[in-house]
This record gives structure tokens, C-alpha cells and sequence, in this order.
């Protein structure tokens, strides 16, 4: 997830021109009655999660050999400033700034700088290098994913990014490894905590966004600058990552639809409660048919979406991630816990470094990227997703026959017709919640225009998603 603390990044111009990549050292026995081998491993970052990776790879050393079955020897952390004051955790002799040399000397390279750069560049160096990377880095997936993996490919060495998507929840894994014999029709999640800390605080609290927004920066969960969290960014990278990987087809983050939670008001949230739902900021990833020629293709979006007070989602609270997945074997699986912070997305970290390094003293590869579905993305217009729609309408005998027939003409269903008493819009007006079927967003957009220009509709209050039902 994305509240971790600021992390110590290498400048570019730690990467000096005219070196020459060093080759991994090779797997050399460490002395012990073990009598293991030893791998090197270097760290670039440390800030809170690489901070954690070192801790305890320092003090459960003996406990990942066994895991493993090689020693593991930090030889060097990458760093802006060696001189800048960090937690005691990582030992001063391990600071560098030479962070290629750090790339291209080791047997595991564990990336956790973030950014495009100058991580893509350590990372491909690394892997020209012979080295297996680890990296949280959902940013750099979803924007460079093909280019990493064929790196990872043509030096026949291993990749793993469990971290990316969602801390300590194993959803890569599960994706990758553990659905490859089953066929994923849907992935449904709450993959941002920053998001979801915000929500259900005005939700349980009553805040206004810009007041639950406080609270989280001053909890640590938002950043100074929340953009990435609250416009959508974060979880559409990790959506991008979801959907590739559910769907054996390459998803860029240009191929996700993206909606942040600064328009979500008070409002929003009581009318949600009234009807009986929560609002929650959702990553979803579908495999649909498009109208109207019924090709098969994939629908990825994040937008807020309300759901079911009984659906799983709707009892994530605080910081927490979910995902659902749906597949046509295994029907729905659901994974929930800690979605970020330093120990929980370090747990992921060091199940991949265990991984890597079991595969290079015993042999074995991690899964290579699988795009043979080669899936279309759908155009926005063509999701399928049901539509809440708040109305301000003629308290008259003919008003709610004349909304139908708008939602007829459209070939748009009505699933429910609410009157809110909660509300006084007057004598002449009265406030109306219709929440439809599952209709592509063409024809749900289609029946909101023409709402608009229904002559006995004063106004369309809102429009909201609605997803679980």
C-alpha cells in the first residue's frame, strides 16, 4: 500500500557512467555445521519497509537459511546520504551510495526506493548482472512490467513483486501460482488503506473528507501530498498488476478508468447508509462481453462504488485490504489483512526473497510473465455495473411513470425505487434513490442524460456505483 514513510532514493547520479556491471558472486559455502551456502544480498532503500527487510533479516538470520537453505549476507543498503540519520536497525557499515554497484554485485537485489527512477535502471541492471530482484514497486510494474519481465527472462533469473499489490495479503501469489489451473472471470478489491482509513472515518465518525484526510496524514497513513491515494492512482497501479496477472493479458495503467474519493461528501455517505450500503473505493478487474458484438475482453477500473452492508467488503474497516476473486472452479476466494506499513509489506518482501533463494540452491524458476490470452481492453463505456442515481423530481401522480420510461427507453432496468424521508425538498419536489441492473455505462449514461431533459425531474442529485449486489 501506499503510506509507508518516505523512502531514502539513490540520486541518478549515483549510476556512473563507463562502469562495468560486476557478475553475482557465486553461491560460496558458509562455515557452521549447517555448512550452507551463502547468498549476497543487497538492499536499495531503506526507508520504513527496507528498514524492516534489514531488521529482520539480521536478527532471523538462522531462521530464513533454514527456510531458504543458504545463508543470507547483506553486503551493502543503497542510500542517498549515508550520513542522514536512521533507526539502529541498519547497521552504518552497510550504507552506500553507490547504488549500482549494489545492483550488480549480488545474488538477490531487493528494490525498495519506489519510483520509475532511478529504479527501472537498477533493476535492469541487476538482471543483466545475473542477480534475482524483489521489488514493492507497483508504480514501476504497471508502468515498465513487459520490459521487466523479458529482462528477468533473458538472464533466466527470477522476478517477484508479492509487495506490489497489496502489503502482506499474498494476492500475487495466489494469482499467479495458485489460480494458474482455474479461470478468473473477476478480481474484486479494497487494495488502497490510505483510501479506505478516510472512508470509514467519515463513515463511523461523521467527518467530512477534508477532516478524515487530516486524520490520516496526521496518523501516518496519507502523505503530505495524498494525490496518489485519494485521486486513484495507487490502486489503479495495483488494478493494472490484478488484471495482467488474472487475466494472462498485459494491462498498462492507460488501460485502467480511474476515480478518486475527493468529490465523496457527507451526504454521500448518509444516503449510502440509507441505502443500507458503504462507500468504498474499489479496484475491479472483470472479464466481460462487450455489446454489441459479444467479444470477450477485460474491464479494469477504481472509482468509489457503493456496496451491500452484508457483502464482505462493506466490514473492511480502517486500513485495511480485501480482494475478491472469482474463478469458475474455485468460485470466490477472498483475501483480507494488513495492507501496509513496514513489518506487514516486509513479510511479502522476504516470502519472495526466500523463494528466490531457495531457487538458486536448489534450482527452479519463479513463474514467467503470461500474456498468451492477449485479452482486448474494453472501452469505460462498455463495463457492465449498476448505477445508483438520486433525483429531485414533480411530487405528482405520473412523475415515477415517466422517470420508468426513460430507463425503458434505454433498455435499462430497474432493480429498486426508494422516496427519502429524511430529507424536506418541499411540497412540490420530492427526493428519489433508483438503483438499477447491471447495464454497460454507455446505455446507464444514456438514461442519465435523459433524465436531464425529463421535464418532470428537477434536478439528478448524484450517480454512484454499485458493485456486490
Amino acid at each position: 500500500m501506499n503510506q509507508q514513510a518516505p523512502q531514502d532514493a539513490p540520486p541518478s547520479a549515483a549510476l556512473r557512467p563507463g562502469r562495468v556491471a560486476r557478475p553475482a558472486q557465486p553461491a560460496r559455502r558458509a562455515a557452521g555445521a549447517a555448512d550452507r551456502p551463502t547468498l549476497r544480498v543487497g538492499v536499495l532503500g531503506s526507508g520504513t519497509v527496507g528498514t524492516q527487510v534489514i531488521r529482520l533479516l539480521l536478527e532471523q538470520a538462522d531462521d530464513f537459511a533454514a527456510r531458504s537453505g543458504a545463508r543470507l549476507e547483506i553486503t551493502g543498503v543503497a542510500v542517498r546520504d549515508v550520513d542522514a540519520p536512521r533507526d539502529e536497525a541498519v547497521p552504518r557499515q552497510l550504507l552506500t551510495d553507490d547504488a549500482e554497484s549494489v545492483a550488480t554485485s549480488n545474488d538477490i537485489v531487493i528494490e525498495l526506493i519506489g519510483g520509475i527512477e532511478p529504479a527501472r535502471t537498477l533493476i535492469l541492471a541487476a538482471f543483466e548482472s545475473g542477480a534475482s530482484v524483489i521489488t514493492g514497486n507497483k508504480a514501476l510494474i504497471a508502468a515498465h512490467g513487459p520490459e521487466l519481465y523479458a529482462a528477468a527472462a533473458a538472464a533466466n533469473t527470477d522476478f517477484y513483486y508479492e509487495a506490489a499489490v497489496a502489503g502482506a495479503i499474498p494476492v500475487v501469489y495466489a494469482l499467479r501460482e495458485s489460480m494458474a489451473g482455474d479461470r478468473v472471470t473477476s478480481v474484486l478489491g479494497i487494495v488502497n488503506g490510505t483510501t479506505n482509513y478516510i472512508l470509514d472515518e467519515m463513515s463511523t465518525k461523521g467527518l467530512s473528507f477534508d477532516a478524515a484526510l487530516a486524520a490520516a496524514q496526521e496518523l501516518g497513513y496519507a502523505e503530505a501530498d495524498p494525490t496518489a491515494d485519494v485521486d486513484g492512482l495507487d490502486a489503479a497501479a495495483k488494478a493494472a498488476i490484478i488484471a495482467s496477472l488474472a487475466f494472462h493479458t498485459r494491462v498498462g495503467m492507460d488501460d485502467v478508468e480511474v476515480e478518486g474519493i475527493r468529490s465523496i461528501t457527507a451526504d454521500d455517505i448518509r444516503e449510502a447508509h440509507a441505502s443500507g450500503c458503504e462507500l468504498k473505493l474499489l479496484a475491479i478487474a472483470q472479464r466481460v462481453s462487450s455489446e454489441p458484438d459479444g467479444v470477450e475482453g477485460i474491464s479494469v477500473r477504481v472509482h468509489p462504488a457503493l456496496v451491500p452492508a452484508d457483502h464482505p467488503l462493506a466490514s473492511v474497516h480502517g486500513g485495511f485490504n480485501a480482494v475478491l476473486v472469482d474463478a469458475e472452479a474455485a468460485g470466490r476466494l477472498m483475501f483480507y489483512g494488513q495492507g501496509a506499513g513496514g513489518a506487514p509489506t516486509a513479510s511479502a518482501v522476504l516470502s519472495d526473497v526466500v523463494a528466490a533463494a531457495a531457487h538458486r540452491v536448489n534450482g527452479g524458476q519463479a513463474p514467467r510473465e503470461s500474456s498468451y490470452a492477449d485479452l482486448p481492453i474494453l472501452a469505460p463505456e462498455q463495463a457492465l455495473t449498476r448505477y445508483q442515481i438520486q433525483l429531485r423530481v414533480a411530487d405528482a401522480p405520473g412523475s415515477l411513470a415517466a422517470v420508468a420510461q426513460v430507463f425503458g427507453d434505454h433498455d435499462v432496468s430497474i432493480n429498486s425505487v426508494r422516496q427519502a424521508s429524511y430529507v424536506d425538498v418541499g411540497d412540490e419536489l420530492a427526493l428519489v434513490t433508483i438503483v438499477t441492473h447491471a447495464a454497460p455505462v454507455s446505455r446507464l449514461e444514456a438514461a442519465v442524460d435523459g433524465l436531464r431533459a425529463q421535464e418532470r425531474v428537477a434536478e439528478v442529485v448524484s450517480t454512484r456505483r454499485v458493485e456486490g449486489l
